[in-house]
């Protein structure tokens, strides 16, 4: 079948069309993926700072359809059009009884470290056990969520990863109040979702920080009432909470740089919350004395801050009923040939969201 393979760190990906999925096992599933949108965590991991094991298929944000069962397999049957979910849940251990499955690592570090392909005989991975830019993959029953089958494939394939994370750092992490003021800082995918998270819930200024100039004439379509450079950020939070600072900020890149904006914009006991994920040198540093004594609250938002496969649910809801528009969100589409292209307009920042469609 056909696939990209990273072979090299920070070096193109390599479209081959001999690679193999290992045999369904126990307990697994065969996935044709039908679209995989391209994340900005597969670009980290492309470049080495996930430090994960290589040769690897990036993709982890995928939709398809069952097309094999392995035995004791009860959850799909082939035929079923399914969501990717790459920290899949147990259901078994604390956290997910505790309504936390996107805190369950149960299955997840073990399909991590386990090849989920062959290529002449050698292994490969998947990324983050997944591997979703490639024609087939083999996961575990429990890292697939179904879906009605009229949800396009594309929009199923953004409710995997980036819609699920931001959305849900609003509502579930942050818990965004009805009527507050919430800034959040970067406007790629991930952050336009928090934005219409933040929307969902109430917000009454919602405030996209960006260099882009792109980006930042598309966000009001999804909910954002102002839009403005970093250079601009201090300003606006002025105008609008006369210098108190934004009840919320969403940090959604990664980045030192942005962390300490989205810190330093949140008003005394408000809430920033971190979504992006950067490489080990990215880091916050605060004053302890002076942290203690703002009151402010630092969370971190996992896969959407909640349990994955209900919460994804909710948002095909949401979309059917118009509001979460997600089309709009897909700036560009390929094919697994132009896969190296579509992640050079990642690059420029322009880009909300290019999907892959196989």
């Amino acid at each position: 079948m056909r696939a990209a393979v990273l072979r090299e760190f920070g070096a193109p990906l390599d479209v081959v069309d001999h690679l193999e999925t290992v045999a369904t096992g126990a307990g697994q599933v065969k996935v044709r993926i039908r679209a995989t949108g391209l994340c900005h965590s597969d670009l980290s991991a492309m470049n080495g700072l996930l430090g994960l094991p290589s040769p690897f298929v990036p993709g982890h944000e995928g939709a398809g359809e069952i097309i094999e069962v392995g035995e004791g397999v009860t959850m799909v049957a082939p035929g079923d059009r399914v969501i990717v979910n790459f920290m899949p849940p147990c259901g078994a251990c604390v956290d997910c009884a505790n309504g936390e499955g996107n805190m369950c690592m149960s299955i997840a570090r073990g399909a991590s470290a386990t090849p989920n392909f062959r290529d002449g005989g050698n292994p490969v991975f998947g990324l983050l056990g997944c591997g979703t830019f490639a024609e087939e993959v083999v996961l575990p029953q429990q890292s697939v969520v179904k879906v009605a089958d009229d949800v396009p494939f594309d929009i199923a394939a953004l409710i995997g990863c980036g819609v699920t994370t931001g959305v849900g750092a609003a509502l579930n992490t942050a818990q965004v109040k009805k009527g507050s003021t919430v800034a959040v800082v970067g406007c790629g995918g991930v952050g336009i979702a928090a934005i219409m998270g933040a929307r969902l819930a109430g917000a009454e200024q919602i405030v996209a920080i960006d260099p882009s100039a792109a980006k930042r004439e598309l966000v009001g379509r999804y909910g954002a009432t102002a839009a403005v450079s970093p250079e601009e950020a201090e300003d606006k939070m002025t105008e609008l909470t006369g210098g108190r600072g934004f009840d919320y900020t969403f940090e959604v890149v990664g980045r030192s740089v942005t962390a300490r904006t989205a810190y330093d914009l949140v008003r005394r006991g408000g809430t920033m919350t971190v979504v992006g994920i950067g490489g080990p040198e990215e880091t916050l540093p605060l004053s302890m004395r002076a942290f203690a004594g703002s009151g402010k609250r630092v969370l971190a938002s996992a896969y959407g801050g909640t349990d994955v496969p209900s919460f994804m649910d909710q948002l095909v809801g949401l979309w059917r009923d118009g509001r979460l528009d997600l089309a709009s969100m897909i700036t560009g589409r390929a094919s697994l040939d132009d896969v190296n292209k579509g992640f050079d307009l990642m690059r420029t920042g322009d880009a909300v969201r290019t999907v892959i469609e196989l």
